[in-house]
């Protein structure tokens, strides 16, 4: 009998196949305590351990070299460099030493209640994005308690070519699918996993599986962000699937609606073998669309910029077809660092460094970068800040623009680097989370201090445009204001939804009320739209919303004409841009607006 299990849809397309389980589970994990005689050992056998999985990821590193740039995407090289980065992090190592001197506990049992500290500290985290680098500490873990048991810990590792051969060659195909396969091929097989290593994403274009499901994980997860890049149909944080999913049953990966089909009838494998072709021609159309200019039936351009988090991203942004970098998150230049305070967090010269490769990567188009959103809700090491600094409500604490002005020794330095950076290309620096007009005064007179210090110390340095991430309801109602003070605004439609509803998004219990559709953030939206059309200054949208095609025509309605988002969704959004009439649009998101209930009229 068929039923289903929901994920997260992360990876578009559709497979139809057979399931190849892999039960791995976490490493079992002894814990025992050890003689004081023993606890040298025992910090041998982790830095043991520790250098194994190093060389394993640097062996990695290198050998992306040989394989093609569509089965080696810029985000697994930098997935590969978070899991060094984490791996090598000297608070680590510092605090699982810790544990075996101080309780004399075994290496593994040190690991664990290690990475359960750090656990902690990630699960407090308000933004999506940072709470799934999660699933990223989990995967060190795993490989070094693999390592200290000398197991290997990919998952192909334990799939064998007579295995696969095995599963490939049996003969019970259903006989409507049977129909639809040329003579000489096997359907693919389906991957079903907890989770997938860096390792096992790296061999999945080489290796028989046409997709994946795995139990943990989100849409920003890293997991997600290679399998799209790669171009892998997969469905994530589809919980118990290898509970549920039986070795060989036949399943259907629907990778537009996070769905999983097990045991599907013939009149499912019919319907979804459609879906199948025409996604097919459907992603080769998108395609096709990378460098066409992106502008609507009645000759209205509108930029399609891109988000980025590394500068390894931005290579990928230009072959989606972006027309610039609309938000660089620094702060994932900030995290993972040692505890020993905030002279290592990262000096002017390896900021610089970053901000002037992405502007060379972008071939002299337009790069916003977004200064550090960090704080009491994206913790850096708990050294790095005051224990004091701990928070009874994290999303309203010290994070973003507060932490910068609180910290102006750290602010000065990511500001110098951003100026410095813009003589080689156009720069819009961007401030999150404002809401003040003392904030307001305070950044702009850092960063005149800013170029005061370069001045004197005759350092080049280039002009940038100043803007304004609106993302809480108090900024939204006092634009005007801003808008004398920035170039331009960009709209957080997250934290705005958030903010507005009082609902945390990350909360599963409230989850529901996240919505995008509230009459009230639509209304917010609106008007800070109008009033920078009005005072002819630039508006942008960077939030999920702009990367949303069920938004594209509301958004388009409203007048708005740069949308930024993740790469993978560019075209997307281009196509339904390139169906639009933005005139026409007008008087719709109107009508949206005037509602109740906007997402049904949005629907009619």
């Amino acid at each position: 009998m068929s039923f289903a299990l929901h994920g997260q849809a992360v990876s578009r397309g559709i497979v139809i196949g057979r399931a190849v389980v892999m039960t791995t589970g976490r490493v079992d994990v002894a814990h025992y305590f050890i003689e004081a005689d023993q606890v040298g050992k025992e910090i041998r056998r982790l830095v043991a351990a520790r250098d194994a999985v190093a060389r394993e990821i640097r062996q990695l590193q290198s050998g992306l070299a040989n394989f093609p740039a569509s089965d080696a995407p810029a985000e697994l090289t930098a997935l590969l460099d978070v899991h060094l980065m984490l791996l090598e992090d000297q608070a680590l190592a510092k605090g699982v030493s810790d544990w075996i001197v101080g309780r004399h506990y075994n290496a593994e049992w040190a690991l664990t209640a290690q990475f359960e500290v750090i656990s902690r500290q990630f699960d407090e985290m308000e933004d999506p994005y940072l709470r799934e680098r999660k699933a990223d500490l989990e995967q060190v873990g795993e490989r070094l308690l693999a390592a200290l048991r000398g197991k290997a810990k990919s998952l192909f590792d334990q799939v064998t070519a007579d295995e696969a051969d095995a599963h490939r060659g049996r003969t019970d195909v259903p006989p409507v699918l049977a129909d639809k396969l040329q003579p000489d091929d096997s359907p693919p097989l389906v991957l079903v996993a907890r989770d997938l290593s860096p390792s096992d994403l790296l061999q999945f274009k080489q290796s028989v599986f046409g997709g994946f499901v795995t139990e943990v994980g989100g849409k920003t997860s890293h997991t997600a962000i290679v399998a799209r890049g790669l171009d892998i149909p997969a469905v994530v944080g589809a919980r118990q699937a290898s509970q549920l999913i039986r070795q060989d049953d036949w399943i259907i990966i629907d990778g537009d609606e996070g769905v999983v089909i097990i045991d599907p009838s013939p009149l499912l494998i019919e319907e979804y073998f459609f879906k199948q072709r025409q996604g097919s021609v459907e992603r080769e159309r998108l395609h096709r669309l990378r460098h066409t200019p992106s502008v609507t039936l009645d000759g209205a351009p509108v930029q399609l910029m891109a988000n980025i988090e590394l500068p390894a991203d931005a290579e990928p942004a230009l072959q989606a077809g972006a027309v610039g970098v609309g938000l660089f998150r620094t702060e994932f230049l900030f995290m993972g660092r040692t505890n020993e305070g905030l002279s290592q967090l990262p000096d002017e010269a390896e900021q610089f460094s970053a901000y002037k490769a992405v502007l060379e990567a972008m071939h002299g188009l337009p790069v916003t970068i977004r200064t550090i959103d960090i704080g009491a809700d994206k913790p850096l090491e708990r050294g790095m800040r005051p224990s004091s600094e701990d928070h009874l409500n994290p999303a309203l604490g010290l994070r973003a623009i507060r932490w910068c002005l609180a910290e102006p020794a750290m602010f000065l330095v990511q500001l110098r680097a951003i100026l410095r950076a813009a003589a080689f290309g156009p720069v819009n620096l961007l401030v999150p989370m404002l809401a003040h007009v003392s904030e307001i005064k305070q950044t702009l007179l850092m960063i005149d201090r800013a170029r005061a210090q370069l001045d004197s110390e005759g350092l080049a340095y280039g002009p940038v445009r100043l803007g304004a991430m609106i993302e809480v309801p108090a900024a939204a109602l006092m634009v005007d204001i801003f808008l004398e003070h920035f170039d331009f605004l960009s709209i957080g439609t997250n934290d705005l939804i958030q903010y507005t509803l009082a609902v945390d998004r990350v909360d599963q219990s409230v989850t529901h009320l996240y919505d995008p559709w509230h009459p009230a953030v639509l209304g917010l939206i609106a008007q800070i739209v109008a009033r920078c059309q009005a005072r002819g200054k630039d508006v942008s949208v960077c939030g999920e919303m702009a990367g949303d095609v069920a938004f594209t025509s509301f958004l388009l309605g409203l007048g708005l004409r740069n949308l930024s988002m993740h790469p993978t969704q560019i075209p997307a959004v281009k196509q339904q841009i390139l169906r639009s009439h933005a005139k026409n649009l007008e008087p719709w998101s109107r009508a949206v607006l005037d509602s109740a209930d906007p997402q049904s009229v949005a629907l009619t």
